[in-house]
């Protein structure tokens, strides 16, 4: 009974450890945003409460069958934050 205790605190502890929390877009300036953005290249932020997405710097960080989108997140300062672009997925509808 004690080895088996010992052992599920242990694995409680190591799989702890390995969860990573993501920056929040909300607790960063605007052009703080952008340059971890930039400088990663491809990250997952969290926008909000339990809200996250993927942001990249720029096209070459999608798939092939996806277009690079403007992407706006919430920061401290505005509500309203050009950071880079999203991955969505399928032909660019050039008409919306």
């Amino acid at each position: 009974m004690w080895k088996s205790t010992i052992v599920l605190s242990l694995f409680m502890v190591v799989t702890g450890a390995q969860a990573q929390a993501r920056p929040s877009t909300v607790d960063m300036s605007c052009s703080a945003n952008r340059q971890l953005v930039f400088a990663s290249g491809a990250i997952v932020l969290g926008t909000g409460g339990s809200t996250y997405d993927r942001f990249v710097r720029d096209r070459t960080f999608c798939q092939m069958t996806e277009y690079a989108q403007t992407a706006y997140v919430p920061s401290l300062e505005t509500p309203v934050c050009f950071v880079g672009y999203r991955c969505k997925q399928g032909p660019r509808d050039w008409l919306d």
